[in-house]
């Protein structure tokens, strides 16, 4: 390889890592809907984390039976394992953008795709609590119907066992679409934003 095979090889190289002016002002565009999730995501793990404390005093609350209390607390414990487990990703999710500069194309698409993994990974985490929050109501309404003097735990007749599973596959049901709606509302439609960015980089 002679200097000239050398010089153009260096020249290459070098023009794979170089942004244009107007490709560089397309791809920081993209920070003003970044700044929108991350102030979203950052309002969110507050409010989670205060919404964990608060269903931990639910018992309290509601003045439960002590033969409830123990019971709940052991379905709060494995809710809050789900939670810490599902919120610990977020945050770290949440560091990485708050560390993201968007200089370059693949800083564009490497954000755009974690954005898109971590929307995905809200919704697994939202179909995860489900079975505790039906669980949760189901031992709310037993301790106040418990009171009642006719009360008999579980004496339900055929059409209230199909009410029952109706309910639930209900709250499964509506849970799914509320969540589509939460994380498109929130997250999706900012993402959508970073993928035009990307779309019109492609298309030079």
């Amino acid at each position: 390889m002679d200097f000239n095979d050398i010089q153009n090889a260096w020249n290459n190289d070098k023009s794979d890592h170089i942004v244009l002016p107007d490709n560089l002002e397309k791809i920081q565009s993209a920070n003003t809907p970044l700044d929108r999730i991350r102030k979203n995501l950052k309002s969110e793990l507050i409010a989670q984390i205060v919404s964990i404390l608060l269903i931990g005093f639910t018992p309290y609350i509601f003045h439960f039976e002590q033969k409830y209390i123990v019971p709940f607390f052991l379905l709060f414990s494995m809710f809050t394992a789900v939670c810490i487990y599902y919120l610990a990703k977020f945050y770290f999710f949440y560091k990485r953008l708050n560390n993201t500069a968007l200089k370059t194309k693949d800083n564009l698409y490497e954000t755009y795709f974690d954005i898109r993994l971590n929307m995905e990974l809200y919704k697994t985490f939202g179909f995860a609590l489900t079975p505790f929050m039906i669980v949760f109501l189901m031992v709310l309404i037993y301790d106040q119907n418990s009171k009642a003097a006719n009360f008999v735990l579980f004496d339900f007749n055929s059409i209230e066992i199909i009410g029952i599973f109706s309910s639930i596959l209900f709250s499964i049901l509506f849970m799914g679409l509320f969540l589509e709606w939460w994380v498109q509302f929130f997250y999706g439609k900012y993402a959508k934003e970073i993928k035009k960015v990307i779309d019109e980089l492609k298309e030079e």
